[in-house]
């Protein structure tokens, strides 16, 4: 008669050291995806710090012309394009002054500015 063959367990040392293994590799990852993901919030913080909102006086509207349209303008002739002066607009102001609020970094203040 043939004796059955008992199954080879690994030793608890085996054991321990696969668990250490898993455990290490789990850490690391979740060690490069906070990385990451703080490289990534630091960037757009420091973007997002860098704009700031600013009231910019222009000259009344011309007798005809559609206040939010002519201030769109200005604005799209400073920042290169109707869309991010579109993006960059937050309100117009027509009754008690003429102008607008937008949000500009330090270079869109300046080419504003400068028109």
């Amino acid at each position: 008669m043939v004796d059955p063959v008992e199954p080879r367990t690994a030793s608890p040392a085996m054991k321990h050291s696969a668990s250490i293994s898993v455990v290490l590799v789990l850490v690391l990852v979740s060690l490069a995806v906070a990385t990451a993901s703080a490289a990534a919030m630091a960037g757009a913080a420091a973007e997002e710090h860098a704009a700031a909102n600013y009231l910019v006086y222009v000259d009344p509207h011309p007798p005809g012309v559609d206040c939010k349209k002519y201030q769109l303008g200005i604005l799209a002739a400073a920042l290169g394009g109707e869309e991010k002066a579109k993006a960059a607009i937050l309100y117009n102001y027509k009754n008690v002054m003429s102008g607008f609020s937008a949000r500009l970094t330090p270079s869109e203040l300046e080419a504003v500015k400068s028109n």
